[in-house]
């Protein structure tokens, strides 16, 4: 399979959470995808674990304060990018770039004052693209001249 390349930024879908042409910062120094969440909450109703989510903040124009339960997620410590360890929630997603989908994991967290709500880390870019930091939404470009 050739190899697409992406730049260091784009916009992508992710379908499964009703988000379209999302900011997204390319990150071979990261392991794994994580996405902005104004709002995330494990409660337990009617004795199952529940993870409620509002994905993005108002500050982002793709924002709708929609609050999407999870019911299969998981837990994991990961190391931040400034060194900490964090515990952090974890979901499967796909995501739709240059119109093709692929399923991942995100972990949830707070990336308000960071500049791309989705970051996208290795494990979904391992095998599939190469990275080509001269170039800015090569994927979304795409997408608009189709």
């Amino acid at each position: 399979m050739e190899k697409l390349i992406i730049g260091r930024k784009d916009k992508l879908d992710l379908p499964d959470f009703g988000l379209e042409n999302v900011s997204v910062k390319i990150d071979s120094g990261a392991y794994s995808c994580s996405i902005h969440c104004e709002f995330i909450k494990e409660v337990e109703e009617n004795n199952q674990k529940i993870l409620k989510v509002v994905f993005l903040d108002e500050s982002l124009p793709k924002y709708s304060g929609d609050i999407i339960e999870f019911k299969n997620y998981t837990k994991k410590n990961v190391k931040s990018s400034i060194g900490e360890k964090q515990e952090r929630f974890f979901i499967k997603g796909k995501i739709v770039i240059f119109g093709r989908e692929f399923l991942t994991d995100f972990s949830l967290t707070n990336r308000s004052g960071l500049k791309n709500p989705i970051l996208l880390g290795r494990k979904v870019l391992n095998k599939t693209f190469l990275i080509n930091t001269a170039l800015v939404n090569a994927s979304y470009k795409s997408k608009q001249t189709h």
